[in-house]
């Protein structure tokens, strides 16, 4: 899954763990995943239509009423569901469900997987504003899911990041994924 992908993916909320749960046999309809998610209705219903629009879920033809149909993963949808379980299993507690839910929690620490400077996270990440990301490095770092050291061989010195403790698992889930590891 390339980076853009992934970012389209945790814009929302509750996608991640929508994906997570049919990945792992939670049945397509909307009440037993929004049960097992935890989420507002409003939040998932958002979440559930931002996935239909991103081709990773379709109605089951021939099953549910109209007012309350069954989805189903496509075979994208499949890809992205191996990769959203694994991240979610990464994460424990309440604490981290919290963060991973951000939206740029995931992208960040897929793309810090290695030390990095602040400007070439931005560069992967091009949608990313210089806000954003100073509040999600501060955030995860907080959570001691990033790292950050100074680099002190260069003039300036310039602060790297690298994905750390739980943010390494939820890197490395992502690189398996996407190298076909």
């Amino acid at each position: 899954m390339d980076i853009d992908t992934l970012v389209k993916v945790t814009s929302r909320a509750w996608s991640l763990r929508i994906l997570a749960l049919m990945h792992s046999g939670t049945p397509g309809r909307q009440a037993p995943l929004l049960s097992q998610t935890g989420a507002g209705r409003t939040a998932f219903t958002q979440s559930l239509n931002h996935l239909l629009e991103l081709g990773l879920l379709e109605r089951n033809p021939g099953h549910g009423h109209p007012l309350r149909p069954e989805y189903r993963l496509t075979q994208k949808g499949v890809e992205v569901a191996i990769i959203a379980d694994r991240i979610i299993r990464a994460v424990p507690g309440p604490s981290g469900s919290v963060l991973l839910r951000r939206a740029w929690t995931v992208p960040v620490l897929a793309v810090s997987g290695k030390p990095r400077y602040f400007t070439d996270i931005k560069d992967r990440l091009t949608s990313i504003t210089d806000r954003a990301l100073s509040q999600s490095l501060k955030q995860l770092q907080t959570q001691h899911w990033l790292e950050r050291t100074v680099d002190i061989t260069i003039r300036p010195p310039r602060p790297l990041y690298r994905a750390a403790n739980t943010g390494a698992q939820i890197s490395q889930a992502v690189r398996l994924i996407h190298t076909g590891r």
